[in-house]
C-alpha cells in the first residue's frame, strides 16, 4: 500500500465559540490510502479537550498506516482495526483517521457505498442540527434565522455563558419555529443546570447535552432526574465501556469517531448503548466533509444526528455525502464514504 499524509488549517467560516474555547481554524490531518490503485481517504481534526493535536496525530500516523501496509489486505478490518489499537491506544484520533481510510478504500473496492456495506438503510437517517456556537446574542440570532431560512428545522444552541437566557431568547425569538436543543460543554454545576432546564423546558428545549463536568455522574444524574429534557451525555462517554457507567445518569449517549478511534469502535458504542436502553447520538467536530462522510454513513443506526461540522467551514478541500435540506442523502453516493476531493483547492501544510 501506498500512503499520504497532509496537515491542513482549514478557516472556519465564522469564529466557532463553546463554553471552554472559541476557534477560528480546524486543524486537520488528512490520509489517503492506495492499494492496486483504488484510493480511500480518512481523517481527524483532533481536540486538545482529549489531549491530542495536529501534530501528535501526524506523529503517530506512520507506525499505523505501515502496520495496515503490513496486513495488506484493506477488506481485513477486524484484524486491522486490532492492530492500530495495539500500536496506538491512546490516540484514538490518529486510529480513527485511518479507520476511515481504510473503511472507505475497502468499500471502494468492491463498488460500494458504505451503508450498504453495512446492509443500513438511507431513508432511515435523522435530519442533522445546525449548530448555533457562543457569540453576541444579535449575531447568534442572525445565524439561526439563516440556518432556520436554509432549511434546518432543528438547531443546536451552545451554551454556558454568564449570559445565556440573553443569548437562548434571541436564538429562540429569531427561529420561533426551530426545535431547539442545547449543549452546555460541561459548563454548569448541577444545581445551575437544574435551574437551567427548568427555564429550557419551558422554552420547549427537547435536549440537553452535556450539562455538567465530564466526571460529575452524580451531577448528570441529578440534572436527568430533575428535568423531563432527555439528558445527553458526550463528554462523560468515550467509548463502549463508558456506558455503564453513564447509564442511569442519562437518557442519550452521543458517538463521536473521535472520541472512539474509529467506525468500529462508534458502532460498539452504540450497540453498548441501544443494550443499556439508551437512545443514540452521533456528533461530530469542526471538520471536513473527509471525516463527516464517515460518520454520514453510521447515521440510520441513531436517534438524533449533528453532523454540521463541515458547513461551518470557510473552505473544505473535500466534498462529501450532500444534504436534501436538512437531511443527508446517502443515495447520492456511488462507493465509499463519498468524500472527494475538490480538484480546485489545495490544503496548506
Amino acid at each position: 500500500m501506498n500512503w499520504t499524509v497532509e496537515r491542513h488549517d482549514l478557516p472556519l467560516s465564522d469564529p466557532f465559540g463553546i463554553s471552554r474555547e472559541t476557534s477560528e481554524t480546524s486543524e486537520t490531518v488528512v490520509v489517503e490510502l492506495t492499494h492496486e490503485g483504488t484510493t480511500g481517504v480518512g481523517a481527524v481534526t483532533p481536540s486538545a479537550y482529549y489531549d491530542e493535536r495536529a501534530g501528535s496525530v501526524a506523529d503517530a500516523l506512520p507506525a499505523l498506516l505501515e502496520r495496515v501496509d503490513r496486513i495488506g489486505d484493506p477488506q481485513n478490518q477486524q484484524r486491522i482495526e486490532r492492530a492500530l489499537h495495539e500500536r496506538a491506544p491512546d490516540r484514538p484520533a490518529a486510529r480513527m483517521a485511518v479507520s476511515i481510510a481504510v473503511h472507505d478504500l475497502a468499500a471502494r473496492e468492491v463498488g460500494l457505498p458504505l451503508y450498504r456495506r453495512w446492509g443500513l438503510d438511507p431513508d432511515a437517517v435523522p435530519p442533522t442540527t445546525y449548530t448555533v456556537g457562543i457569540e453576541p446574542p444579535e449575531r447568534m440570532a442572525e445565524k439561526a434565522r439563516d440556518a432556520a431560512d436554509a432549511g434546518f428545522s432543528r438547531l443546536k444552541v451552545k451554551l454556558g455563558t454568564d449570559d445565556d437566557r440573553t443569548r437562548f431568547d434571541a436564538v429562540r425569538d429569531a427561529a420561533p419555529d426551530a426545535e431547539l436543543r442545547v449543549d452546555a460543554n460541561a459548563a454548569w454545576t448541577a444545581d445551575e443546570a437544574v435551574e437551567a432546564a427548568a427555564w429550557l423546558a419551558d422554552a420547549g428545549v427537547t435536549m440537553l447535552e452535556q450539562p455538567v463536568a465530564a466526571d460529575d455522574l452524580g451531577g448528570l444524574r441529578q440534572v436527568t432526574e430533575a428535568t423531563d429534557i432527555p439528558v445527553a451525555a458526550d463528554e462523560s462517554c468515550r467509548v463502549a465501556a463508558d456506558v455503564p457507567q453513564v447509564a442511569d445518569a442519562c437518557d442519550i449517549v452521543n458517538a463521536k469517531l473521535l472520541k472512539c478511534g474509529g467506525l468500529r469502535p462508534a458502532m460498539r458504542l452504540l450497540d453498548a448503548a441501544d443494550a443499556h436502553g439508551l437512545d443514540t447520538m452521533l456528533g461530530c467536530m469542526v471538520e471536513s466533509n473527509a471525516s463527516i462522510a464517515a460518520a454520514v454513513h453510521l447515521a440510520p443506526l441513531v436517534d438524533y444526528l449533528d453532523l454540521d461540522g463541515a458547513l461551518l467551514l470557510a473552505a473544505d478541500p473535500y466534498s462529501g455525502v450532500p444534504l436534501d435540506g436538512d437531511v443527508f442523502d446517502l443515495t447520492a453516493v456511488s462507493a465509499g464514504t463519498g468524500a472527494t476531493r475538490k480538484p480546485s483547492e489545495r490544503g496548506s501544510d
